[in-house]
């Protein structure tokens, strides 16, 4: 049975930082590529971050690059998201996702990925 559980989320105020985790279960972790996406309420889902299954290649969205870090750590089955210097627009829920192999990371969209976490919530206070 597959499963991606997010954790890590919370409150902090502005200028913060969380990491946040996922552990995923019931698949081969390096044998997919992985992300973080986040949907605020009255907004489009948004892809915030993503790295191959070697770590070799990453993306970031405009809106996150140089203050937030995607890692994982294969041997533990986790993929985490070093968020640094929050503002309040990064309030949202945050997902985890996994993308099987075959596409390039910077192509990758909400479609290619197969499991989903149910989130992790994070609120930014100014």
């Amino acid at each position: 049975q597959v499963q991606v559980v997010e954790s890590g989320g919370g409150l902090v105020q502005a200028g913060g930082s969380l990491r946040l985790s996922c552990t995923a279960s019931g698949f081969t972790f390096e044998d997919y590529n992985m992300g973080w996406f986040r949907q605020a309420p009255g907004k489009e889902r948004e892809g915030v971050a993503f790295i191959s299954w070697s770590a070799e290649d990453t993306y970031y969205a405009d809106s996150v690059k140089a203050r937030f870090t995607i890692s994982r750590d294969n041997a533990k089955n986790t993929l985490y998201l070093q968020m640094n210097s929050l503002k309040p627009e990064d309030t949202a829920m945050y997902y985890c996702a996994a993308s099987d192999l075959g596409h390039t990371i910077v192509d990758l969209t909400a479609e290619d990925f197969v499991y989903w976490g149910q989130g992790t919530q994070v609120t930014v206070s100014s």
